[in-house]
C-alpha cells in the first residue's frame, strides 16, 4: 500500500521554520518538486513563532510541525504507490532544512500483507 515516513529533524535554522511565510514557499517546492500531488493545504501560525503545516495528497499526507526555539522539525509523510515520491520529497526536505541531525524510521503499510498474516 505505501510507505510511512517519520522524521525528527534537529538544529534548523529557526529562520526557516519560524513562520508560515518562509516555510510555506520551502514546502510548496519541496511537494511539487518531489511528484507529488496536493488536494489542499493547510498552515497555521503559532506565537510567538512555530508553524504547523499539513498537506492533504492524493497519495495520502505530508505534515510539519515547528518548534524554532529548539531548531526542531517533525515530519510525516505518507504516500501510497510507489515509494520514490514519498522519499524524494523526504530528501529535498533535508536539503531545503539543512538539519544538523536527522532520526527516521520508515513504515511499510500493507493491510493485504497483515491480512495474509493473520490468516495463517
Amino acid at each position: 500500500m505505501g510507505i510511512h515516513i517519520i522524521a525528527d529533524f534537529l538544529g534548523v535554522d529557526p529562520r526557516k521554520i519560524a513562520r508560515v511565510e518562509d516555510l510555506r514557499i520551502i514546502l510548496d517546492s519541496v511537494v511539487s518538486r518531489s511528484g507529488l500531488h496536493v488536494v489542499s493545504s493547510i498552515f497555521h501560525q503559532f506565537e510567538p513563532h512555530g508553524v504547523s503545516a499539513a498537506y492533504i495528497l492524493s497519495e495520502s499526507h505530508l505534515s510539519v510541525h515547528t518548534w524554532p526555539e529548539y531548531g526542531y522539525v517533525a515530519l510525516d509523510i505518507f504516500t501510497c504507490g510507489s515509494d520514490e515520491p514519498a522519499l524524494r520529497a523526504f530528501n529535498l526536505l533535508i536539503e531545503e532544512l539543512k538539519p544538523t541531525q536527522v532520526e527516521k524510521k520508515i513504515l511499510r503499510r500493507d493491510f493485504h500483507e497483515k491480512n495474509r498474516d493473520s490468516n495463517t
